[in-house]
């Protein structure tokens, strides 16, 4: 009984632990490339780490933490804190959700970067248009001349290419490390 009751905590302080980490890394690297980190045009190096979600659920709560910590900065300012940290909730518990299942390590990184890029961005896009449409503080303009939806296709694409290359470069990286540690434990 008080093997179980010690592996249990030390099973319960792992993820703790991990969950701090992850969540640090992603802030610490976002807040390092601050400059580029925020907008519509953004490269967020630190998006790769959404990956790790496919591989053990205590990833959606470190990455949405690292997320929040993160967005403390933003120009955004509450907008972000709320809806871009509900989004990575989102698209990590869906990574999560579709990959639980899957042992491939390329595969749950094709799934991942996927979800992130279609329904992750189309959350911040969304979270843009809201903000601009408000005239939020911090907000900036599309630069469509159209309605609504025009203004979300705007931020759509704008962001896309950024995470993607983000989502890349995390890819390898987290691939990597599947190969010496097992991201699932």
């Amino acid at each position: 009984m008080e093997e179980t009751l010690s592996t249990k905590n030390s099973t319960k302080t792992r993820n703790i632990t991990m969950v701090a980490v992850v969540a640090a890394i992603y802030a610490v690297i976002t807040f390092a490339i601050q400059p580029v980190a925020f907008g519509p045009v953004q490269l967020r190096v630190s998006e790769g780490l959404n990956h790790l979600a496919a591989w053990n659920k205590r990833y959606i709560l470190a990455v949405g933490l690292g997320v929040f910590i993160a967005n403390l900065v933003s120009p955004l300012g509450w907008i972000d804190w709320v809806f871009g940290t509900l989004g990575t909730l989102i698209m990590t518990g869906i990574t999560y959700l579709l990959t639980r299942r899957v042992n491939s390590a390329v595969l749950k990184i094709i799934i991942s970067s996927v979800v992130v890029a279609t329904i992750g961005m189309a959350i911040l896009a969304a979270e843009f248009t809201f903000a601009f449409s408000i005239g939020a503080s911090g907000a900036f303009p599309s630069g469509s001349k159209g309605g609504i939806l025009a203004q979300w296709v705007a931020y759509y694409i704008t962001l896309v290419p950024g995470e993607i290359v983000s989502l890349i470069v995390g890819g390898v990286v987290i691939y990597a490390l599947s190969k010496v540690v097992d991201l699932s434990k």
